[in-house]
């Protein structure tokens, strides 16, 4: 799938590291850098305008290694990106380590997946089918 994009960026455009990944890191666009303290948050630009095809959404999510080794994660992740969505693509990052985190011009923030995605259309009933888990909640389907 080709899709259109515009990078204002003086990064390398964003791009699968393996054969099999799906999802593709983004940089951080900075005329100077950031630091977030522990719990705030901020919107870090990346410079990049896309135009998606209808019926495809880009997925904003954070990266493994900088969550797990500095508790930085994207905040609304998954971020949606809609097709109809012409503006700059910015990463809500938040730190919710203890320590300050300074991101860099070019850093590896987040990722991005592209995603097909349905229209749902309501059909209003009175009643659902019955499954075993039914109306059960958070944790009810156990622990192991």
């Amino acid at each position: 799938m080709k899709i259109k994009i515009v990078n204002r960026s003086s990064h390398a455009l964003p791009a699968y590291e393996t054969m099999a990944s799906a999802g593709m890191d983004l940089r951080a666009n900075l005329q100077q850098p950031v630091t977030l303290k522990s719990l705030e948050r901020a919107v870090i630009p990346t410079g990049l305008y896309m135009e998606l095809p209808v019926g495809f959404e880009a997925q904003v999510r954070p990266r493994s290694g900088l969550a797990a080794k500095k508790g930085v994660t994207v905040l609304n992740t998954p971020g949606t990106i809609d097709a109809d969505y012409r503006g700059e693509i910015g990463i809500i990052l938040v730190n919710l380590s203890n320590e300050p985190f300074t991101v860099e011009d070019g850093d590896r923030v987040a990722q991005m997946v592209i995603a097909r995605h349905e229209r749902a259309e309501w059909e209003v009933t009175e009643a659902l089918s019955e499954t075993s888990r039914g109306s059960g909640a958070f944790g009810s389907t156990g622990k192991k």
